[in-house]
């Protein structure tokens, strides 16, 4: 699991938390985080406190949105927020591209290229949530107050 670690994308997270606050660490589980269900089995936690990280595809741009895991992005929701008509899921070649990170283990944070964040305020429930680390067997939790610091995102009501 050591090796999951070594991995470039997971690299970058490691970088970014520990540049943010060092004693935030990314975790290698023996089990997938793939989906919030999974993370929330192998982490022994309620499937809201994970974070999930959505790509967004905008009509001219992308946005990341991060929604609690209990819950679904409302792509109406978000384009009354950006004021938008087009707005759809990324597809994962988009997500890759974009991020540098492939689907199921799309990180909050340490993309390819800065994008605006919305934040859902479901995830303000949990003090803690847990997010992916660059790959679908790594994770870190991080406090939610800090998550809103550390992405720069904009808290809004997205589900």
């Amino acid at each position: 699991m050591e090796d999951l670690l070594k991995k470039e994308p997971v690299q970058r997270v490691i970088k970014v938390l520990s540049n943010f606050d060092d004693s935030i660490k990314v975790e290698a589980l023996s089990s997938s985080a793939k989906t919030a269900k999974d993370a929330a089995i192998s982490l022994k936690c309620d499937v809201g406190a994970i974070v999930k990280s959505l790509l967004l595809r905008t009509e001219n741009s992308f946005i990341l949105c991060l929604v609690s895991g209990d819950k679904r992005c409302s792509l109406n929701k978000v384009k009354k927020i950006l004021n938008l008509k087009d707005v759809s899921m990324a597809d994962a070649d988009q997500v890759k591209k974009q991020s540098g990170f492939s689907i199921g283990g799309v990180s909050p944070i340490a993309h390819l290229n800065k994008n605006k964040v919305l934040i859902d305020t479901s995830l303000s429930r949990y003090e803690y949530v847990y997010a992916a680390a660059g790959h679908p067997n790594t994770i870190f939790k991080i406090n939610y107050k800090q998550l809103i610091k550390l992405t720069e995102g904009a808290v809004d009501e997205i589900v």
